[in-house]
């Protein structure tokens, strides 16, 4: 595969896969209603977080294939909204700067915008990377 395709990394991947129980690398790779399943059984009892390590491979194989990529990093993007994501930092950085001072002051519109960021992150930056 091209590098210039390459939008997520496994490495990523892995470190947020050891929070799995969480779901947060399925969210990274664009599986949001899995991600949240993770979330709520942590991992399907474990199970299906041991599984997605063998599983991440695929995973970002298939996130590399359907985001498009641009001046915006996904990985760096994610990295933003996983660790300061109720700060607005991730909104900031894609210029979104209205919606990210208001997570700012906010706690991230109170945790529901957070959520939101989850389940739509990728597609936000494809479209941003597609000039949209």
């Amino acid at each position: 595969m091209n590098g210039s395709h390459d939008t997520h990394s496994k490495t990523i991947g892995y470190i947020l896969w050891i929070f799995g129980f969480t779901g947060a690398h399925r969210f990274y790779y664009g599986k949001p209603v899995s991600g949240t399943i993770w979330f709520f059984t942590l991992g399907l009892l474990g199970i299906g977080w041991l599984i997605d390590l063998f599983l991440i491979p695929s995973m970002d194989r298939k996130a590399d294939l359907r985001f498009t990529p641009g001046r915006l990093d996904y990985n760096v993007t994610w990295i933003l909204l996983t660790f300061l994501g109720l700060l607005g930092i991730h909104r900031m950085y894609m210029g979104k700067w209205l919606t990210g001072i208001l997570y700012l002051v906010s706690g991230g519109l109170f945790g529901i915008g957070y959520i939101y960021d989850y389940w739509t992150l990728n597609d936000q930056l494809s479209q941003i990377n597609r000039g949209g």
